[in-house]
């Protein structure tokens, strides 16, 4: 079993930067691969952004990429979201997931995680 739990959204202007982090419980959090979706108001839950077990191998969302940046921190059982030059579309709830190694499907696939956390609002402003 692993809990996720998610922080650093908040309120920010059109350019501005913002770290997400999400904590993972459990010792096997090495083992699992993690992910980043977003969730608009009336819209599907849309991938942003996944790692692997190894910090290695990265992807990322058409939306996002050149402007976020994925990655972990297995000593502190965390991932980071790091968000550049942030838009007003890029406004969501974001969650934090986690796939077992043994989990089938892409990382773009909400279906391919295990484990998701309770989510945290990021709003830009224009």
């Amino acid at each position: 079993q692993v809990q996720l739990v998610e922080s650093g959204g908040g309120l920010v202007q059109a350019g501005d930067s913002l770290r997400l982090s999400c904590a993972a419980s459990g010792r096997t959090f090495s083992r699992y691969g993690m992910g980043w979706f977003r969730q608009a108001p009336g819209k599907e839950r849309e991938f942003v952004a996944g790692i692997g077990w190894s910090g290695v191998t990265t992807y990322y969302g058409d939306s996002v990429k050149g402007r976020f940046t994925i990655s972990r921190d297995s000593a502190k059982n965390t991932v980071y979201l790091q968000m550049n030059s942030l838009k007003p579309e890029d406004t969501a709830v974001y969650y934090c997931a986690a796939r077992s190694s043994s989990s089938s499907g892409t990382y773009y696939y909400t279906g391919s995680y295990d484990y998701w956390g309770q989510g945290t609002q990021v709003t830009v402003s224009s």
